[in-house]
């Protein structure tokens, strides 16, 4: 299973650490990632939902 956002499919991406010599490697930006228990098609699951979705309400969770 991939490392992304079941919402809004949010992923990782790729970029470079740059060292004091400005040496470049690889290296990946991995977004804030929680598992919460939500609604989903009438029925309560886990899944795995960022946090940007999470606070701006995207998720409905149960009482």
């Amino acid at each position: 299973m991939p490392r992304t956002c079941e919402i809004c499919g949010k992923g990782h991406q790729v970029g470079c650490n740059v060292s004091h010599a400005h040496n470049r490697t690889k290296r990946r930006f991995r977004p804030n990632l929680q598992e919460v228990r939500a609604f989903v098609n009438g029925g309560v699951r886990r899944i795995l939902v960022c946090t940007r979705c999470i606070r701006s309400g995207k998720v409905q969770k149960p009482a």
